[in-house]
């Protein structure tokens, strides 16, 4: 069969040269249904990429779908701003019972905006604005978003550096692992926090992934997590945890931090909040960080009903018992096998391998490698990206539903591709 060349004139002239993803996939999609897409050609793509963990469940769940087409067929409000509407009840009152009271968080729900960077803002300014600071510690390797605020706390230089301007008012601090374990975890930080002459002024909180996966699918231990926490507490920090790609059960549990065993005071969700793609963000915080006045932080688009009633299909889909979680964790060791299977297979390439749930990644010394692999992976009908400060991570993001079936056959193309490349 002959295949045509995809026609990207329109995007090539009149698109900005922003654009990124598109470049490592030169082709134009036009439908997709569960883990395959399929371009203008006919071909199929096996999805392990997942809209960067917004599509937790697939494209086009077919019961996220049919509640969607439902309420649009029946003149639902589209756009509501933060008025009461129906379907925004119905979210909250199916998220509380659903996720928040069976794991006793005392949290308030903020629609900040459409995006996680608004969920960043928000929490950074609740923070600043709850202790009367303007500090927020970060770690090294975090991506916590685009937006002026969201960047300062952000690692990666590339990305800092298109801000055009100072970021001012972060600190960053090792993230896990980050010094090879040489030193006991939170001795350099709390040795500032004790230190008046350290320069470091007193932060107002700390923001935190528990799995970075921008970074390069860095996991946090639980017991460094534990130990964070317990810092934050005993200097009068509030604790973030940005759970905008991890949360919605891409590592397991509903929240990353579950098996951890902390309790954050404020926790950022998006990306696979509306379960279909639809933009959605939320900034959870104790009942007694509610201090905003009304209006204080809004946005047009933070009342999006066709999200809400997605979300809330997702959340009776897929929340009402625990055979998500434990779906994940059993897909998630199918991953952790073949990757150490086609590590075991090419030593010489040292690859590191690390992850947790539905997320794994695979780091090569050399960072041409796993562009490379990705490249090679697209070719034979794969999408994968690639993550870490130096582009060297492959990493491995397919949808938490997902059957075994295809899983292993993406995970045969990751192989390939490994072996193609050497």
């Amino acid at each position: 069969m002959t295949t045509r060349q995809p026609d990207l004139s329109a995007f090539e002239t009149l698109e900005s040269e922003v654009r990124s993803y598109c470049r490592g996939w030169p082709t134009v999609f036009v439908h997709a249904r569960g883990s395959r897409l399929h371009d203008e050609n006919g071909r199929t793509y096996i999805d392990f990429f997942a809209g960067a963990g917004s599509l937790n469940y697939g494209h086009n769940d077919p019961t996220l779908k049919r509640a969607l087409l439902d309420y649009v067929e029946a003149d639902g409000i589209t756009h509501g701003l933060d008025m009461a509407t129906g379907a925004k009840r119905d979210f909250l009152q199916t998220f509380q019972n659903l996720v928040l009271r069976p794991r006793e968080l005392p949290y308030k729900v903020m629609f900040p905006g459409p995006a996680g960077t608004n969920a960043v803002e928000a929490a950074l300014k609740l923070a600043r604005k709850v202790k009367g600071r303007e500090a927020i510690v970060s770690f090294t390797n975090a991506f916590h978003g685009m937006s002026l605020g969201a960047l300062a706390v952000t690692g990666n230089v590339v990305k800092r550096a298109g801000a055009g301007v100072p970021l001012v008012h972060g600190t960053p601090m090792p993230f896990d692992h980050y010094l090879d374990d040489r030193v006991p975890d939170f001795l350099w930080f709390e040795r500032l926090l004790d230190d008046q002459g350290s320069g470091l002024n007193k932060p107002a909180a700390v923001i935190v992934e528990t799995v970075q996966g921008e970074g390069g699918v860095n996991v946090a231990r639980g017991e460094w997590l534990r130990g964070l926490a317990e810092l934050c507490h005993r200097h009068d920090m509030l604790l973030i945890v940005d759970d905008i790609q991890m949360g919605c059960g891409r590592t397991g549990a509903y929240f990353s931090f579950e098996e951890a065993g902390i309790t954050p005071d404020i926790v950022t969700l998006s990306k696979s909040v509306s379960g279909y793609g639809l933009p959605m963000s939320l900034c959870l915080f104790r009942h007694d960080l509610d201090v905003w006045e009304p209006g204080e932080h809004n946005g047009t688009f933070r009342g999006n009903n066709h999200a809400f009633v997605t979300a809330t299909a997702a959340l009776r889909t897929y929340w009402s018992d625990s055979r998500m979680e434990k779906q994940t964790i059993a897909r998630g060791e199918q991953v952790e096998q073949a990757l150490h299977t086609i590590r075991d297979e090419h030593p010489h390439l040292n690859a590191v391998i690390r992850g947790r749930g539905l997320v794994w990644g695979m780091a090569f010394p050399d960072e041409r490698r796993a562009p490379d692999v990705a490249r090679r992976a697209f070719e034979h009908g794969l999408l994968v990206e690639t993550s870490g400060p130096r582009n060297e991570v492959v990493k491995l993001l397919p949808a938490l539903t997902i059957s075994p079936e295809e899983l292993d056959e993406g995970l045969r193309l990751v192989a390939r591709s490994v072996r193609e490349t050497q």
